[in-house]
């Protein structure tokens, strides 16, 4: 079996060397590597779920600051947290129950007041795992330390040696109920992200309609699936791909939709404007999902929601489950100016920003995105034009910014489109509540100052 530390090693080079592509496929690793971390992992008997909790932290926080922009590694690690916490409490639950109904049973010949007092310690477990799970003491922590009378049957002095054995045995057994059951649920996890192309474009039907025109910009394997099983379900409609510079990823997308028989226009990112009275609905993919139902997606997709919103046009959002950001404060901190452009003037231009919170994606003084290479605009023989040879310096006269992402605010997107359905952008927080627990959303790493 390779060695967790090497696993994690690699991937850190993956994701540092941005040699990954797309989130599904960054999502999936992820939990790949954390279900080998939880595999390998040797816990104690007592407070398992917080060992392996310290053990996926641990190799978590080096993930996310390996490439803090690729927020489905953030996602995943946070699912997985939850995870153990949930399949914990819920052996927890189990043992309770059991202890309850062993009680009862054995009620059957004891008084009264033995009974009452097997009642109120149960009751008093429950309350202590609900104020305080995966929290020294731990729920099995409470259950190892009750009275022998209330957690074992009675004995006489010879069965002393069988009954350590037996205890030990138990031990031992919650451990692997409790990695095996974690286990499991991650591999659901991954089988999950694997699959949410094709319950995204199961939905497809209910959306597309009869000669319908459809704009989309760039490249996304999810929107190339969904447009895909519409045809196939004998929709008749049209696709107009804006080409989506400097990348030009929509090229792709066309020509891979045209591969497929979908009547195709690809038209350049300025057209957009110019069609869009045209278009019935606005379809794109999403690189993560805020919490208050914002978008961070590539460039150019809020300039066409805008145009979508100018002329009253639907603009749906296709987006799996992994891409619902559970990340509070996981951001890319920058200093206040780069290539000498303070931040006002990047926001006066419509570079996208991103607040320390998802709820508040507004602040300037954070930038969450990827500045590309300059050489997707210019290669160097033409920058090197622009050099100030004059002063002796050779300072650049030209400046060249090029992010990756924009941000689109909820109030621009019709609805979402996910593994579970249709969802408003106001409903998505509730969605999020689900798949992360409320104590992994903390402040974790030191934010620039901006000076």
């Amino acid at each position: 079996m390779p060695d967790v530390q090497a696993l994690v090693n690699d991937f850190l080079i993956k994701l540092k060397k941005r040699k990954i592509e797309g989130s599904q496929a960054t999502a999936r690793q992820a939990a790949e590597l954390l279900r080998s971390v939880i595999s390998q992992q040797r816990v104690p008997y007592t407070n398992q779920a917080g060992a392996l909790i310290d053990a996926v932290r641990a190799v978590g926080e080096q993930l996310i600051s390996a490439n803090p922009v690729e927020l489905a590694v953030g996602n995943i690690v946070r699912r997985v947290l939850h995870i153990i916490r949930e399949e914990n409490l819920s052996l927890a639950t189990a043992a309770i129950a059991g202890l309850n109904l062993s009680a009862a049973s054995d009620g059957d010949d004891d008084d009264d007041g033995e009974r009452d007092e097997h009642t109120v310690l149960s009751a008093a477990a429950v309350a202590a795992s609900a104020r305080s799970t995966l929290r020294p003491p731990s729920l099995q922590t409470l259950l190892e330390d009750m009275p022998e009378s209330a957690t074992i049957p009675h004995t006489t002095s010879s069965g002393g040696d069988s009954e350590g054995k037996s205890k030990s045995a138990d031990k031992s057994s919650r451990t692997r109920r409790l990695k095996h059951d974690i286990i499991e649920a991650v591999n659901e996890l991954i089988q999950d992200i694997t699959t949410c192309h094709e319950q995204i474009a199961e939905q497809a039907i209910e959306h597309i309609h009869q000669n319908e025109v459809i704009l989309t910009l760039g490249s996304s394997k999810t929107v190339l699936e969904f447009l895909y099983a519409a045809k196939e379900k004998r929709r008749s409609f049209r696709v107009f791909v804006a080409e989506g510079a400097p990348r030009y990823q929509g090229h792709l997308l066309a020509k891979e939709l045209v591969a497929r028989g979908l009547q195709t226009t690809l038209i350049t990112d300025s057209a957009v404007f110019a069609i869009i009275s045209r278009v019935n609905m606005v379809i794109v993919g999403a690189h993560a999902v805020m919490a208050n139902g914002g978008v961070i997606a590539p460039v150019g997709l809020n300039m066409v929601a805008l145009a979508a919103q100018k002329h009253a046009v639907p603009f749906v959002v296709l987006a799996g489950s992994h891409k619902l950001n559970g990340n509070k404060w996981n951001v890319y901190s920058v200093t206040q100016k780069m290539f000498g452009i303070p931040f006002s003037a990047l926001y006066s231009v419509g570079v996208s920003l991103c607040s320390l919170c998802p709820l508040y994606p507004h602040n300037p003084e954070v930038l969450l995105n990827e500045l590309r290479s300059p050489s997707e605009l210019l290669d160097f023989g033409e920058f090197s034009d622009c050099l100030d040879f004059g002063s002796g310096t050779g300072s650049p006269l030209l400046h060249v910014v090029n992010p990756a992402f924009d941000y689109v605010p909820p109030k621009l997107v019709s609805l979402f489109i996910t593994d579970t359905g249709g969802h408003n952008p106001s409903y998505m927080y509730r969605l999020i509540a689900d798949y992360y627990s409320a104590d992994d959303l903390v402040v974790r790493g030191r934010i620039a100052s901006g000076n």
